[in-house]
């Protein structure tokens, strides 16, 4: 497993990917902004006018509760560009890998596969749908996971697991689905969960790391190849690059 995460890190900078991770920061800059904005404003629009709303709602006698609450979503507004970037950082990461998860699969696949079959494309509205559909859930379960964020300690461990859970499991089914059906991949995903699982903390712990984690969508992609072609079983050894170049081994 840290022999595939130290492949894929190797990988990100190289001539082949640079033109893909800069169009991935692109794109993940760009979604970043447009949601922590829409959050700060969700969050300012809640700290002028809800609190009024809410209260006709619910009533005078929660007056007080409601000042309280208006007073920490103007304090979480002033943050909202911030802790949404954050915030929805795996969410916007396991998008922008939709976007890009052929372009990455097919370098890796050349650069460390070249005896093996290579991979077929996914139709563009299936990745988008998978990439959706992740961000969507990523989104919900740290909405669940928000208020124990606020208790020390034990929330940012919740946090920090529910995100490695999340992506490892896009990330593995995505590079699965280039050789097997959704289905297929699905379920070879709940079959070695425990090892996904302990490949999604390396990637957590990567989108963790501020400004570094603007290229998971490419770490992750590579690395996750990589774990799928050892977990798919018994394939021709790795052809090293001066094997390649015509160099004798040995």
């Amino acid at each position: 497993m840290l022999d595939a995460a130290v492949k894929a890190l190797s990988q990100i900078l190289s001539p082949p990917m640079r033109s893909i991770l800069w169009r991935s920061i692109g794109v993940a800059l760009v979604l970043i902004t447009v949601l922590a904005i829409g959050l700060q404003r969700l969050l300012s629009w809640f700290a002028t006018y809800g609190e009024v709303w809410l209260e006709g709602l619910l009533g005078p006698g929660w007056h007080s509760a409601l000042e309280v609450l208006s007073w920490i979503v103007s304090i979480a507004a002033g943050l909202g560009v911030v802790f949404g970037g954050i915030l929805l950082m795996p969410a916007i990461t396991s998008l922008v890998a939709s976007l890009f998860v052929d372009d990455v699969a097919d370098h890796v696949e050349r650069e460390h596969y070249p005896a093996e079959r290579p991979g077929v494309a996914l139709p563009f509205t299936m990745a988008i749908h998978e990439g959706v559909k992740t961000a969507l859930l990523t989104i919900l379960v740290y909405l669940i996971v928000l208020p124990f964020v606020f208790l020390a300690g034990a929330g940012f461990l919740i946090f920090f697991l529910a995100t490695a859970w999340l992506l490892g499991r896009e990330y593995f089914e995505l590079a699965a689905m280039r050789f097997r059906s959704p289905e297929e991949a699905k379920a070879m995903r709940r079959d070695n969960a425990a090892t996904i699982f302990a490949a999604g903390l390396i990637i957590a712990a990567f989108v963790s790391i501020p400004i570094v984690n603007l290229a998971t969508p490419i770490f992750g992609m590579a690395f996750m190849v990589h774990m799928h072609k050892r977990l798919s079983g018994p394939r021709p050894e790795l052809i090293e690059p001066r094997r390649r170049s015509g160099v004798p081994v040995g």
